[in-house]
């Protein structure tokens, strides 16, 4: 049923260009949305200005427009009391409940160094215990505080975990998961610089917002049970938390620029098709009833569901989104596949034949590389032979191709044309029009031979036939 109340979000840190990993953490938070008519929600989590950056920001959106995950708030989209969306410029917003924490004696500064927290973790380890801040700085008193303050030493900002507590809440995906907070550790919610944590901007903004669920890596599982202490010691209501799978590799390791991950940039560039993208990400990590039936936008979210997300890793396989593209393709329109094959096949194909073309070779073009292959094969001249057409056409007599020049010279349909070769030559079936595709478009492979004379330009053909005709006769050898 249709529950507008649902608010889902992707809030992304802008340091460097959308890849798989993320855009599928936000196409299922806009699936969510979409399937129950709520909001999906585009938060910039910028904090970190050493490492985000302005093209960054610019680039995720235009990735994002193209993968048709329109968001339904934020950046250029506010609503009245939740804005900005870009954490870099929340700053008082953050001031306000840092002093709410102090207030309440939530927080403390801390003073560990680097050094200092290197060597209690090496400690833990070596006695076996989980590494966790033990709290070194936690009660000291004021007079030592003013004497490190005055040294000069920039204290973080540290939440007090309580002590003896298990935090408990049912994961959309996991199920029930427990935490007990002496595992935990006081963690810091203000770093050194005065720059916010993570853990304290991510769980604020999704309550400020209004954000109802969030769907993210099960990497950020551990990070959940922090964030709903802090929203608690806020008084402020949490999202319902569901972790996803990891996305692994062909290799079984996480998913990576070694084993396969790309940016969505670097698909659009080699030419795949946005929704080829959403249909191969939709199905990493979350099933349909319906598993190999390519759907558009709207029909994957009106199938999503919670309830199949897996726990199991993901894998991509690149042959999936390479399948996946060969069904974007099948079914897009006409128009749009004439602006996807580029300027090159619009250059190549004259107007009155193009709408022809395109759905000629639609089956046989799995990018716009392909078009552009198919462009040149029946409208320029000679091209190159591939080494499986020079094997059919030197395996058939000189008298093949005389037959086939003067059909052409006729303008003979495929019926008659094929019917004058079997004449001249006595072949048939395979043997007879494997050599004629070979010797009309230099390929073993393509679309239908009746399609493909209809289409092509006859000089072209002639060219062709006669390129084919002197490889017969081994003078091009």
């Amino acid at each position: 049923m249709p529950n507008p109340t649902i608010k889902t979000r992707f809030a992304p840190s802008p340091t460097g260009y959308l890849h798989l990993g993320n855009v599928r953490t936000a196409l299922f938070n806009a699936l969510l949305a979409r399937r129950h008519g709520g909001t999906f929600l585009l938060r910039s989590e910028d904090t970190d200005t050493t490492r985000s950056g302005y093209e960054y920001f610019e680039a995720l959106l235009e990735d994002l427009e193209w993968l048709g995950l329109d968001w339904d708030e934020g950046p250029g989209r506010e609503q009245a009391g939740h804005g900005p969306y870009h954490q870099s410029e929340r700053g008082d917003i953050y001031a306000h409940y840092y002093a709410l924490l102090e207030e309440k004696g939530l927080v403390y500064p801390c003073f560990a160094t680097e050094q200092e927290l290197k060597m209690i973790r090496k400690a833990q380890l070596a006695a076996g215990q989980p590494p966790r801040y033990p709290g070194t700085y936690r009660d000291i008193s004021d007079e030592e505080r003013e004497r490190l303050l005055a040294e000069g030493r920039k204290p973080t900002l540290r939440f007090r975990v309580p002590e003896g507590r298990e935090i408990v809440f049912d994961d959309l995906v996991q199920g029930e998961k427990r935490f007990r907070t002496d595992e935990i550790g006081d963690f810091i919610i203000r770093r050194a610089d005065g720059t916010p944590s993570f853990f304290f901007t991510n769980a604020l903004d999704d309550a400020l917002m209004g954000v109802t669920h969030v769907l993210r890596g099960e990497d950020h599982l551990t990070n959940t049970p922090r964030q709903l202490l802090l929203l608690e010691a806020m008084g402020l209501e949490a999202p319902t938390y569901g972790h996803t799978a990891l996305i692994v590799g062909d290799d079984g390791a996480p998913l990576s620029k070694r084993n396969g991950s790309a940016s969505i940039r670097e698909l659009r560039e080699q030419g795949f098709m946005p929704n080829a993208v959403n249909n191969h990400l939709a199905r990493l990590g979350h099933h349909y009833e319906d598993e190999g039936s390519y759907k558009p936008l709207a029909a994957l979210a009106e199938g999503f569901a919670v309830d199949r997300l897996g726990r199991a890793p993901a894998r991509h396989d690149a042959e999936h989104l390479r399948h996946w593209q060969k069904e974007a393709v099948l079914a897009s329109d006409t128009a749009r596949l004439e602006e996807w094959m580029g300027e090159r096949v619009a250059h190549l194909v004259p107007a009155d034949r193009r709408e022809r073309f395109v759905e000629v070779i639609r089956e046989n073009s799995v990018f716009p590389a392909d078009a552009e292959a198919w462009a040149e094969i029946l409208f320029v001249g000679e091209t190159p032979f591939s080494e499986a057409a020079v094997e059919e056409i030197r395996g058939v007599s000189p008298e093949f191709f005389h037959a086939l020049l003067e059909g052409l010279e006729e303008d003979a349909g495929f019926r008659e044309l094929g019917a004058a070769l079997k004449d001249a030559t006595g072949l048939k079936g395979r043997k007879l029009f494997m050599p004629l595709r070979a010797a009309l478009t230099g390929r073993t492979d393509g679309p239908q031979l009746g399609d493909v004379l209809d289409l092509v330009d006859a000089e072209c053909a002639r060219a062709r036939v006669q390129q084919a005709r002197r490889l017969n006769t081994a003078e091009d050898a």
